[in-house]
């Protein structure tokens, strides 16, 4: 394939993903531009000075460095994005910021794909799987799976994949948070193996039922349950430990039970 026959992606953000998605898709055949400030682009890349300059010419941009900074990064480089050719946020940024990603994109007349990544990006690296939504979002999908991207379209606007993986990360981030503070607080007792152990079986014995018996118990018992977490949340206070998720436990079950009363 010549190289001006080559897919050209941009890629703002070099680090841990954005690393090993540019690595993937120069190892695949496109070419990429890659720019980071604090990051410098390995020989695979074409190194950019700059957001506009990694998109001068780019088919596919991905935004892969911070929510915190994707507005900027937008602003700063979707004026040299070539007709026709998409801007895609990978950033984990919530759903208003993605609409006001898309509008951005839509003032300058280009694409925008609203991209949530699914799972850590170590190990599958570019296979990682993605959702995408947006006015981008099937073009984005037909690029990155040229290089053997794990993509699925979801049929909606700039805010969905971002709203389908935060609505994740509320549970699957929450419960990784109980665990890591119940067994500080196991520690400082004395009985982190005998609750690791326990949270093994839980994990182990858990089947389709599951879920429906903790939210049908969390309801059913939020008053009890109140009293028991602030319990918790003092004996976590005696051991050292901040309650932080053991607190917002206690104030969840106190909210169910006056919605209730």
């Amino acid at each position: 394939m010549e190289q001006s026959e080559r897919t050209v992606v941009g890629v703002l953000g070099l680090g841990e993903a954005g690393g090993a998605f540019s690595t993937d898709l120069a190892a695949a055949g496109a070419v990429v531009r890659g720019y980071d400030p604090a990051v410098t682009a390995g020989p695979e890349l074409v190194a950019a000075s700059s957001e506009a300059d990694a998109a001068d010419g780019a088919d596919l941009v991905l935004s892969v460095n911070r929510s915190a900074t994707a507005v900027a990064a937008m602003e700063a480089g979707i004026g040299a994005l070539p007709e026709g050719s998409v801007w895609a946020d990978l950033n984990t940024a919530s759903p208003a910021t993605k609409r006001r990603l898309a509008e951005i994109a839509e003032q300058h007349g280009a694409a925008f794909a609203d991209v949530a990544i699914m799972a850590p990006v170590p190990g599958p690296r570019l296979r990682v799987p993605m959702l995408v939504s947006g006015t981008g979002a099937e073009r984005a999908a037909e690029l990155l799976r040229r290089f053997g991207a794990n993509v699925e379209v979801l049929d909606g606007p700039a805010g969905l994949a971002a709203t389908r993986k935060l609505l994740r990360s509320v549970y699957f981030k929450g419960m990784a948070a109980s665990i890591v503070e119940a067994l500080e607080a196991a520690r400082a007792a004395g009985f982190e193996d005998l609750l690791r152990e326990n949270i093994i079986a839980d994990f182990t014995a858990a089947g389709q039922s599951t879920v429906e018996r903790i939210i049908s118990g969390t309801h059913q018992h939020s008053r009890r349950r109140t009293d028991e977490m602030a319990a918790a949340a003092e004996m976590l206070t005696d051991l050292g430990v901040s309650p932080a998720i053991a607190t917002a436990s206690r104030d969840l079950h106190a909210r169910l039970t006056e919605e209730q009363a």
